[in-house]
């Protein structure tokens, strides 16, 4: 731990004395960051963990937390605000620090100057977890599985670093003395493992542990471990590659996980790789790490990552021109997923790279365009960007969107903004198809937009019953619902129409 902790700890104090307690929250973060990215270990050496969104992801998409009733605002509390996003997509509003932690505090500052430094942290995790439980109480989850947040438990006492840091240039994790304790970092992976109780506002009470899903590999097939890397950044990526794939060019489907999930999560969340052995397909699967966004969210909402040949857009069209190199890539049958923070991303990638994807899926995801910071990110996920969109899609790929009707994380609206943009592709020849039906349990309202020659270039299923989860998902993976029309194969249905333009 970093010798100025105690002091960090000896500010709050004051601070708290002093009723600025809002001040002392941010002191506290800090300390708790700074000793997360001393303690960790890089990201390159950890193993898979699982997901919350919009994981879009989400939470597209500060532990189990939703979109906010209001945002930040003023001077130092903006400030605040958009050190949060950089971390997560979605947080709760800063509450402040409750006047009777004041204890935990002094508490803490005994325990750093006993050299009890380890304990200290968890003094201090455990009042910022109660603070954020006690903003509100959960929403109760779906039965068998808690619907989607974006963020995971440790960010509730962590803000967003100032910068972005690699992999490779993480420090080497620090051993505490005295008793046997764990490394704050595995801390932190578990807490990130960890079963959430729901979106409700200020949720982060820890249920219990989830071990990684097991991904099924049939005989023949193979789910291979890649990593990629340019000028703009790097990733780590699952590329499952099926029993039949040789001697023919396959169709590539890049799937875009949702906040804290993973590659092995989302594989077996949304049951893709069993759909790519069925119809003979590849899939891959890019992992977004932790030294880029706390909760593992792709930064749809920064502008840094919103347009072609920068950021994470550029990563990972050159991470799918890696897969076209090394397998046989049908390059006209390339299209890209995601949930909620993923699903955001597949937007983005759609709009940016229309030469390279043929297709998008979005899954409980926003529109490209829809945030460039903070403010406009809490807004644009309750519904209200209101016009105020940084850029618009050209609508030129053809899409498919999925968002439940009930969704409390990303708002409904979305979808149809997603809908309007690829719409607004087809001026005076676009017809309209409304159908109404049932699927898994669920009603749905399935609309079509079809082009002049009557081929599908848009269609939106609107899931009653369907909170921020995977339509029709497999209960095995985080952040799904087996119920309802089943996602992941009317994307592919969608995906490999042939389209008469």
């Amino acid at each position: 731990m970093k010798t100025d902790f105690s002091a960090a700890m000896r500010q709050a104090l004051q601070l708290v004395r002093s009723q600025d307690v809002m001040e002392a929250t941010r002191v506290i973060q800090r300390a708790l960051l700074d000793r997360t990215n001393d303690a960790s270990p890089p990201e390159a050496a950890r193993e898979s963990r699982p997901f919350p969104a919009l994981g879009s992801a989400a939470t597209l998409e500060a532990a189990a937390q939703p979109a906010p009733e209001r945002t930040a605002s003023g001077g130092e509390a903006e400030v605040g605000a958009r050190r949060a996003l950089s971390a997560n997509p979605v947080v709760t509003r800063i509450e402040p620090l409750k006047t009777d932690l004041g204890a935990a505090v002094r508490q803490a500052v005994q325990l750093v100057r006993a050299q009890e430094v380890m304990e200290a942290t968890r003094v201090i995790q455990r009042a910022l977890l109660d603070r954020t439980r006690d903003a509100s109480p959960p929403e109760a989850p779906r039965a068998g599985r808690p619907f989607p947040v974006f963020g995971t438990a440790e960010t509730a006492a962590q803000p967003a670093p100032e910068r972005t840091a690699r992999a490779e240039d993480a420090p080497t994790p620090r051993q505490s003395s005295g008793r046997k304790r764990r490394p704050l970092g595995e801390v932190v992976d578990l807490l990130r493992q960890a079963n959430l109780p729901g979106v409700g506002r200020g949720a982060a009470q820890v249920l219990g542990l989830r071990t990684p899903p097991a991904v099924a590999v049939p005989e023949g097939s193979a789910f291979h471990t890649r990593s990629f890397s340019c000028a703009t950044g790097s990733r780590d990526y699952k590329l499952y590659v099926p029993s039949r794939a040789q001697g023919r060019a396959l169709p590539l489907v890049v799937m875009l996980h949702g906040c804290s999930q993973n590659p092995d999560d989302f594989a077996v969340g949304t049951g893709m790789n069993a759909l790519a052995e069925e119809m003979g397909f590849l899939v891959a699967y890019p992992r977004q790490p932790s030294s880029a966004n706390m909760s593992a969210c792709w930064n749809w909402f920064d502008l840094a990552h919103q347009t072609r040949g920068e950021g994470e857009p550029a990563i990972l069209a050159g991470l799918t021109r890696a897969v076209m190199a090394e397998f046989a890539v049908d390059p006209a049958r390339i299209y890209v997923a995601g949930l909620s923070a993923g699903g955001a991303m597949a937007a983005i990638m759609g709009a940016t790279y229309p030469d390279l994807y043929a297709a998008a899926g979005v899954h409980s995801g926003l529109p490209h365009g829809a945030a460039s910071d903070l403010p406009s990110g809490l807004m644009a996920m309750r519904g209200g960007m209101n016009g105020a969109r940084t850029s618009r899609a050209t609508g030129q790929v053809r899409t498919i969107v999925f968002h439940g009707a009930g969704d409390r994380v990303v708002n409904p609206s979305n979808a149809a903004a997603i809908l309007a943009d690829a719409r607004a592709a087809l001026p005076g020849g676009a017809q309209e198809l409304i159908q109404d039906g049932t699927a898994g349990g669920r009603a749905y309202t399935r609309t079509v937009v079809t082009n002049g020659r009557g081929a599908a270039h848009a269609e939106f299923w609107s899931v009653d019953g369907l909170g921020h989860a995977w339509s029709g998902g497999r209960p095995e993976g985080s952040f799904t619902d087996a119920k309802g029309p089943d996602a992941s194969r009317e994307m592919l249905r969608f995906f490999l129409e042939k389209a008469a333009h």
